[in-house]
C-alpha cells in the first residue's frame, strides 16, 4: 500500500501532490523506490484482512454469545436441508407402512449426530477466537456420511 501525506494512493489512478503536480495513472507502477521516496511516497504492508464473520476489526471480536446463536442456527439449517432430501422416505413410511431403507435411516441418524456434535462444540467455546477456529475448520464444514444412501426401494 502506498501512502502520500497519510493518504492511501491507489495503483493505476491519477494522483496529485500537495504542490499541485499531477502524476499519471501508471506512475506508481513504473517509478522506482527512490523516485517515490523523493516526492514523499512511502510503502507499507497491506493490512491483514479481518474475517468479518467473527470480528468487527483487528482485535475487536464480535459478541461471542451472539456468534454461538448464529452459528448454531446455521448448523440446524444445514442439517435440516440435508434431512429434507430424504424426508419423502419417512413420509412414505408413515402414510403407507412401507419401511424406509435402512441406509436412509442410518444416514438421517448420522446427520442428526453430526448436528448435535457441532452444536455442542459451538456451545462449549469460550472465546470468539476459539469459535472462529472451529467454524473455519474441516471438522465443522464436513457433513459427509460414512456410507452413501441406498435409494433402491
Amino acid at each position: 500500500m502506498f501512502l502520500l501525506n497519510g493518504k492511501t494512493l491507489s495503483l493505476d489512478r491519477v494522483f496529485t501532490t500537495e504542490d499541485g503536480t499531477q502524476y499519471p495513472s501508471n506512475w506508481l507502477r513504473l517509478a522506482t523506490v527512490e523516485e517515490r521516496e523523493a516526492i514523499g511516497i512511502t510503502e507499507t504492508p497491506d493490512p491483514i484482512p479481518v474475517d468479518q464473520r467473527f470480528y468487527w476489526d483487528t482485535g475487536i471480536p464480535k459478541d461471542h454469545t451472539e456468534l454461538v446463536k448464529t452459528w448454531t442456527a446455521q448448523v440446524k439449517a444445514t442439517a435440516g436441508s440435508l434431512l429434507a432430501q430424504s424426508d419423502w422416505y419417512i413420509t412414505r413410511a408413515s402414510e403407507t407402512g412401507l419401511a424406509a431403507p435402512q441406509s436412509v435411516i442410518d444416514h438421517r441418524s448420522y446427520i442428526r449426530y453430526l448436528s448435535n456434535e457441532k452444536e455442542a462444540f459451538l456451545a462449549a467455546t469460550e472465546t470468539t477466537d476459539e469459535l472462529a477456529a472451529y467454524v473455519t475448520s474441516q471438522v465443522f464444514t464436513d457433513w459427509s456420511t460414512p456410507t452413501p444412501i441406498n435409494t433402491e426401494q
